[in-house]
Order: C-alpha cells, then sequence, then structure tokens
C-alpha cells in the first residue's frame, strides 16, 4: 500500500468514526428529550413509592406503646390527603387499641401494576395483593393475602397514598 492509498484510508476511517459519534450524540439527544421515556419514570416512580407505603400502611409492631406509636408516624408518613387526616384523626384511638391488641403485622406487596397515571395532576391509581403475616400476641402466626386499589398523589417527598380501598376476592356466588 502506497502512502497515499494509507492517508486516504485514515482519512477515511476518521469520518466513519466522526459519523458514528455524530449519529450517537443525535440518537443519545432524541431519547433524552423523549416524553414517553419522561412518563415510564414517573411510572416507576410511582409504582416503586406505592408499593413501599402500601406495605408501611399494612405494618405494624403492637409490641409495645412506643413501637405502636412509631408504626402509625410511619402510617402518616406513607400517606397524604384525605386518608392522611383520617389517620391524625384517629390516631390516639387507633394507639389505644393497637396497643391493647398487641398484634404484630409485617406485610410484603407481592404483585402491584398501576391503572392509571396522570403527571399533569399528579395522581395514580394501583391495584396490588399484599401478603400480611400476622403475629398475635397470644396464638399461632398466619399470612392473610389482601387485595387494595389506591390512590396516589405526588407530593414533595414523592409519591403518597391519598386513598385506601380493600378490593375483595369475588369469591361468592
Amino acid at each position: 500500500m502506497t502512502p497515499r492509498t494509507r492517508r486516504r484510508a485514515g482519512w477515511a476511517v476518521l469520518l466513519v468514526a466522526a459519523l458514528l459519534c455524530g449519529l450517537g450524540a443525535w440518537s443519545y439527544g432524541q431519547a433524552r428529550g423523549d416524553r414517553s421515556l419522561s412518563y415510564a419514570k414517573a411510572r416507576d416512580a410511582a409504582l416503586a413509592d406505592g408499593k413501599r407505603h402500601l406495605a408501611t400502611l399494612n405494618s405494624l409492631d403492637g409490641e409495645n406503646a412506643k413501637r405502636v406509636d412509631a408504626g402509625l408516624r410511619a402510617w402518616l408518613d406513607s400517606s397524604a390527603g384525605p386518608l392522611r387526616d383520617q389517620l391524625e384523626r384517629t390516631r390516639k384511638a387507633d394507639a389505644k387499641s393497637l396497643t391493647a391488641a398487641g398484634d404484630t403485622a409485617r406485610s410484603k406487596v407481592s404483585s402491584a401494576a398501576l391503572t392509571a397515571l396522570d403527571e399533569r395532576t399528579g395522581t395514580a391509581e394501583l391495584i396490588a395483593t399484599v401478603d400480611v403475616e400476622v403475629t398475635p400476641r397470644t396464638g399461632a402466626a398466619g399470612t392473610q393475602r389482601k387485595r387494595f386499589g389506591a390512590t396516589l398523589a405526588r407530593t414533595a417527598e414523592g409519591w403518597k397514598i391519598k386513598a385506601l380501598t380493600a378490593i375483595g376476592t369475588g369469591g361468592g356466588r
């Protein structure tokens, strides 16, 4: 290969590399500004926060008054709007009855999905199945499977649950 041919080949390789870099930068810019990517990020954040807060609202350590109070505080931190207002109104009565019962509940969201997301208004709808392991003060522990529908609201701290509804299993005829 002559020096002139080598030089042309070098320039050709450099030109192809520059074109590929430009194409990569353009593609990245398109994806970064993509509305569907923004929507997917909001959806993922709402789903993750909703699952975490739903598990919190179904968990409580009733061993003593201190733990019950911490659990009720966690419930307030997981809620917003009407649900939070209701939990604040009933907090003293809840603390008394939960401390007296002494039951402990630990929950895990086994499956969940968003059925609606409105980024403009900052609301989302979630459906979920929650496995709740209940350990009574006396007696044997057991696991309950529950289904919920939840309305989420976007707050400064992330998505929180503003309404929660138990969903029946539909097993009756």
